[in-house]
């Protein structure tokens, strides 16, 4: 558990349900691969990015990196990133290697609000 207070609200991308102590909301995500559901994802998404402004917000996967990193990128779109440079905007600070397979990269290449 990383230092600091918990979360008020959690999104996990995670192929089964996690356990947690707060709010969370799950979208089924397998390893390596995309959202089983992609407008759940979407919904979910935007929950966080909007609970981001007022509250503490995890967004967390198994590893942390490519799950993660998508779920991020996409965050980011919704903050105004352009797609086409979200990527790297995400990982600079975050992990060189987030975002991990082409399908990821291409999933946020046309990510949008839908």
């Amino acid at each position: 558990m990383p230092g600091g207070p918990p979360p008020d609200f959690a999104l996990h991308l995670l192929g089964r349900p996690p356990p947690t102590a707060w709010e969370v909301r799950w979208v089924k995500w397998r390893d390596y691969g995309l959202p089983r559901d992609r407008d759940a994802a979407v919904d979910s998404l935007r929950e966080a990015w909007r609970r981001a402004e007022r509250e503490r917000v995890e967004v967390a996967c198994a590893g942390g990196r490519g799950r993660t990193g998508t779920a991020l990128v996409c965050v980011a779109v919704l903050d105004g990133v352009p797609a086409a440079q979200a990527v790297d905007f995400v990982r600079r600070p975050y992990d060189l290697r987030a975002v991990e397979t082409p399908w990821q990269r291409r999933y946020v290449a046309h990510f949008s609000f839908r």
